[in-house]
């Protein structure tokens, strides 16, 4: 090198080998600790696509709190993000976006792709913080919005019983996702916005947004 930053292309074959936990099984056997029908069948579904991973080949350990690391590689790997048509002028690191983030941890390449792909997360991120199941969905709904090309629809506002517990600044967020079926309240009415959210909890939410989006795909454009 001449004392010119090298131009680069990062492969998206040499990231996200990581799952959903920090590590990687084979999804060859099903998960043996799923015990609620309605998610098991949707987490299995994922399983199958590749999209979630267990803390073992065969135990997925849903009721485990998600951190935002984790969270961020469920959405990246949810809706296929990457880096293949995008260049830097040197290396990227994820101190580069993040500055709590450590360049070597798990997490690295899935913080640099999701910076890289305009994901909407502070600077100030720690990446090994639980994440509320409020902070959780917020992202994700910013996520499928920006790479999804949803089509626009009026949405009414849904009553949640504990909205004066849901932070403003994610408020927008959560009746989107409750207005197209993507999150839901409990029997009570209720969002829980603060509770940490579970493994269990983040993936279904994932299915139901994969859902969403197959079932409404943005209008063809018009040929030129």
């Amino acid at each position: 090198m001449t004392g010119k930053f090298k131009l680069i292309t990062l492969a998206a074959t040499a990231v996200l080998t990581l799952s959903i936990a920090g590590q990687s099984f084979a999804a060859a056997s099903t998960f043996t600790d799923l015990t609620n029908g309605a998610a098991k069948d949707k987490i299995s579904s994922l399983q199958q696509r590749g999209l979630v991973h267990g803390i073992s080949s065969d135990r997925f350990s849903p009721d485990a709190t998600l951190t935002a690391a984790q969270g961020i590689q469920l959405i990246v790997n949810a809706l296929d993000l990457n880096m293949d048509l995008i260049r830097f002028i040197k290396e990227p690191k994820a101190t580069d976006y993040f500055e709590k983030a450590d360049n070597a941890a798990w997490y690295a390449n899935t913080l640099i792709i999701a910076a890289s792909n305009n994901m909407d997360l502070p600077k100030d991120l720690d990446p090994n913080q639980t994440w509320t199941k409020e902070q959780f969905t917020h992202q994700l709904i910013l996520a499928i919005e920006l790479h999804s090309n949803l089509p626009m629809i009026k949405l009414l506002p849904v009553e949640i019983g504990d909205e004066a517990d849901l932070s403003v600044e994610y408020g927008g967020s959560i009746q989107r996702a409750l207005a197209l079926g993507i999150a839901a309240l409990d029997a009570e009415g209720n969002f829980k916005p603060q509770e940490s959210i579970t493994r269990a909890d983040a993936a279904v939410l994932i299915f139901n947004a994969l859902a969403y989006i197959e079932a409404h795909p943005a209008p063809a454009q018009p040929l030129s």
